[in-house]
C-alpha cells in the first residue's frame, strides 16, 4: 500500500521509500536524552553557585558604609558598620579615590568584636596620595 499526497499531512515532507535509510519514529529517545541533558545542567549550575557564594557571599562579614567624611588634601575619615559572627574578627579593605576616579589610597584595617557583639562600627582616618573625593569601604572578609 503507498501513500498518496491526499492522505498525507499538508505540510509532511515526501521521501521517495527506501532512498534515505530507516526513519525515526518521532518523540523517540530525545526525551530521556533532554532530561538527563538539563539535569546535568541543574547540578552544574548548583555547583557554581555553592563555590560563588563560598567566595563572594558571606554575610556573617557584611560591611555598609555610614559615611565619609574631613576630606583635605591628604585624607578621608571613612565611618562603616561591619557584621561579624559573635566575637569574630575581620579584615576591611578601604579605598579612596580622586574626582576622575584613581584610586588615592587603599589600606586593610582590622576589625575586633568582643564577645557578644556583633555589629561593630568603625570610624578610621585613610592617609591619601592626593586629594580624594570618596571614600568607599571594598569588602570585608574573616580575619587569618
Amino acid at each position: 500500500m503507498t501513500e498518496t499526497h491526499a492522505t498525507l499531512e499538508p505540510d509532511a515532507p515526501v521521501f521517495p521509500p527506501g532512498r534515505y535509510g530507516r526513519r525515526r519514529k518521532p518523540g523517540g529517545r530525545r526525551p530521556v536524552l533532554t532530561a538527563l541533558l538539563a539535569l546535568a545542567v541543574v547540578a552544574m549550575l548548583g555547583v557554581v553557585s555553592v563555590r560563588l557564594y563560598q567566595q563572594y557571599g558571606d554575610p556573617a562579614y557584611d560591611a555598609q558604609l555610614i559615611s565619609y567624611g574631613d576630606i583635605a588634601d591628604s585624607q578621608v575619615v571613612v565611618n562603616f558598620r561591619v557584621n561579624l559572627p559573635d566575637g569574630g574578627s575581620a579584615v576591611c579593605v578601604l579605598r579612596a579615590r580622586d574626582h576622575a576616579g584613581a584610586e588615592v589610597a587603599r589600606e586593610e584595617v582590622p576589625v575586633t568584636g568582643a564577645a557578644g557583639q556583633r555589629h561593630i562600627t568603625v570610624q578610621h582616618r585613610l592617609a591619601t596620595s592626593a586629594r580624594p573625593f570618596i571614600g568607599e569601604v571594598v569588602r570585608c572578609r574573616p580575619a587569618l
